[in-house]
């Protein structure tokens, strides 16, 4: 075998389908659409549309809303950090935290931190830096001798007065 003589297997690569290029083509005329109607011309979106009638996701009701000043935390549990450093894909002597936790896989997302939970049970002396904790989950790890410090949270930024027209 010669490197000028590598090809592929016969039947391997499909050419492109030129359609609306005459009849002898086999996809001319209607290239492929059917016969008329809005389905055969481009730019068609009827994706959800009822005929005229109330669509069936505007019929339904709105619920909840997304608070744009709410906290995004990455919630973990106990149990969990037990079985990482278990596995040994955490490491016990140094501080554990956000940055740590993520690397790890166990915090996904939490734009805000970590908040610890007491989901499980911890057997290891851990030292963690968090955003937040519950009771028992600080409870639990002071418990088999660990600590758990709270980072502060940001303050939100004061708003500008506006002046008031008379």
């Amino acid at each position: 075998m010669k490197l000028n003589e590598i090809k592929d297997n016969e039947g391997a690569r499909k050419g492109r389908m030129r359609i609306g290029r005459g009849i002898g083509s086999g996809k001319g005329k209607t290239g492929g659409r059917g016969q008329k109607g809005q389905k055969s011309r481009s730019g068609v979106s009827i994706n959800g549309f009822a005929g005229g009638q109330m669509p069936l996701h505007m019929r339904l009701p709105k619920r909840g809303f997304n608070n744009p000043f709410g906290t995004d935390y990455a919630i973990v549990n106990l149990g969990m950090i037990q079985k990482f450093i278990d596995a040994k894909k955490l490491d016990t002597k140094g501080t554990i935290d956000h940055a740590a936790l993520k690397a790890a896989g166990l915090a996904r997302g939490g734009k805000d931190g970590v908040r610890l939970l007491a989901k499980g049970e911890l057997k290891s002396k851990i030292s963690l830096s968090v955003a937040g904790a519950s009771k028992g989950a600080v409870e639990a790890v002071e418990k088999v001798g660990g600590k758990v410090e709270i980072a502060e949270k940001k303050a939100p930024a004061p708003k500008k007065e506006t002046k008031k027209k008379d």
